[in-house]
């Protein structure tokens, strides 16, 4: 996949001045699972996903990690720079779900586009504003959904995304996705499993009821 796939939009606005730069500064970086590509304030790249999975967290007041969003194939992170634009700040941490491999590109140079050329701040602004909605989406999720249905809803995503019935999900990866306690994710895969939603097993999660698992997502 090439640098201007993913810039479609406003590629062709671009100078062949201006290709040629973001070409030569775009750094092809693979990161492992588990691996963490930007954390905190920092703002020095932003990540174009080429293959693999991203997952962009926060930390709560109490320590416990919560999903915003996950990238995939295609995607770009603006997030990881968010110095691009002015007054807003994002504290959030960008780590590696799968093997991922990205395009890096300095924020500075990207911030200078967005000022000079309009069809790039116009993209930018879009796909900021995409990644908001999603983000509120989730904030609603976590303050008026009960953890029951929100672990359903968690089970059929990665199931989704996975393309298979048999997930292998440590408690500790759906809580940290959750932004609930390890123990309190044990204790409702023993419910769902008491249901007959689920089966659990030493690092496997097997969804036999997706229908039930549904129903109770919703």
């Amino acid at each position: 996949m090439e640098l201007r796939d993913f810039f479609a939009g406003f590629w062709k606005d671009l100078s062949p001045e201006e290709q040629a730069a973001l070409e030569a500064a775009a750094v092809r970086r693979r990161y492992q699972p588990g691996e963490v590509l930007h954390r905190g304030g920092e703002c020095d790249s932003l990540y174009a996903v080429l293959s693999g999975r991203l997952r962009v967290y926060m930390l709560s007041g109490e320590g416990r990690q919560v999903t915003l969003y996950r990238l995939f194939e295609r995607d770009f992170c603006l997030f990881s720079a968010s110095c691009i634009l002015k007054d807003i700040q994002f504290d959030v941490t960008v780590e590696a779900e799968k093997e991922t491999e990205v395009y890096a590109l300095p924020s500075a140079l990207y911030q200078r586009l967005m000022a000079e050329k309009a069809e790039v701040s116009n993209f930018t602004m879009g796909l900021m504003a995409s990644r908001f909605t999603e983000v509120m989406w989730r904030m609603e999720q976590i303050l008026s959904r009960k953890l029951d249905a929100r672990l359903a809803a968690f089970l059929l995503e990665e199931s989704a995304i996975e393309g298979s019935l048999s997930l292998h999900l440590t408690h500790e990866k759906i809580a940290s996705n959750l932004g609930t306690a390890r123990e309190v994710v044990t204790r409702l895969l023993k419910y769902l499993q008491s249901e007959g939603l689920i089966r659990v097993s030493r690092g496997e999660i097997v969804l036999l009821e997706p229908k039930g698992l549904q129903k109770l997502a919703e």
